[in-house]
């Protein structure tokens, strides 16, 4: 028997579909670090060549664009990180690279919001990163083309702040490919339909503050578009 629920739950995030009526449930958000070598080079670290590696943000964290967050508590120092998302549209576990595409539903544009100080904070005292990246409001995404659709490849990413050109990269960038990620994460997770995963940012990451007006690209997605309101 069910127990009765003593309050509303809170509603399920949902992500439109490009040309499409019908919106996809998020069940998790995984995000990739240090996947640019150019990136872990300006966070003074380098990139771990022997596996890669993951933190979470919840899903209520996540944010469709175009839109608009408040610049969050707790930090002086909020970054933006402009990265390809992976939808998963049904289980992987334990596959292999060869596998690991039949599982993906779509892509999308997608921004890792960051309170670097917080992140750095932590990560100075070998503490985890949550505060820093499991930020309210903090997974922006776009609308999710279908892998029918798309196919990763070569494809520019851009961002700007106010029009100023902030990061620029190529998909080809990436340390870990797509499938590698998705086999990879299968190893330590039952993958499953709902999942995201934010494949992790080029060099050029940095601050804004309110008032700042975000547009994040890559070839063939829908952009995304932030705007930073101001704090609560």
């Amino acid at each position: 028997m069910t127990a009765p629920l003593l309050f509303d739950p809170q509603p399920q995030p949902v992500v439109p579909v490009e040309g499409e009526t019908g919106a996809y449930p998020v069940h998790r958000v995984f995000c990739v670090g240090r996947n640019y070598v150019e990136h872990a080079k300006e966070m003074g670290v380098e990139v771990d060549r022997e596996a890669p590696f993951y933190f979470l943000k919840p899903a209520t964290a996540i944010v469709v664009a175009p839109g608009e967050i408040p610049y969050p508590p707790g930090t002086s120092n909020f970054h933006y990180e402009l990265e390809l998302v992976v939808a998963l549209g049904g289980p992987a576990f334990r596959v292999s690279r060869d596998e690991a595409l039949d599982a993906v539903f779509g892509y999308a544009v997608g921004l890792d919001m960051t309170r670097r100080d917080l992140q750095l904070e932590a990560r100075a005292k070998q503490r985890p990163w949550d505060t820093g990246k499991a930020v309210e409001q903090s997974a922006v995404i776009g609308p999710i083309v279908r892998a029918a659709d798309y196919a990763v490849g070569d494809q520019a990413l851009e961002l700007t702040v106010n029009a100023e050109p902030r990061q620029s990269a190529r998909l080809s960038d990436l340390v870990w490919s797509v499938p590698e990620l998705i086999a990879h994460l299968s190893t330590l997770y039952h993958l499953d339909a709902g999942d995201l995963i934010y494949t992790g940012t080029p060099a050029g990451v940095g601050p804004v503050v309110p008032g700042d007006a975000i547009l994040g690209r890559i070839d063939g997605l829908p952009d995304v578009a932030l705007g930073i309101a101001a704090a609560e």
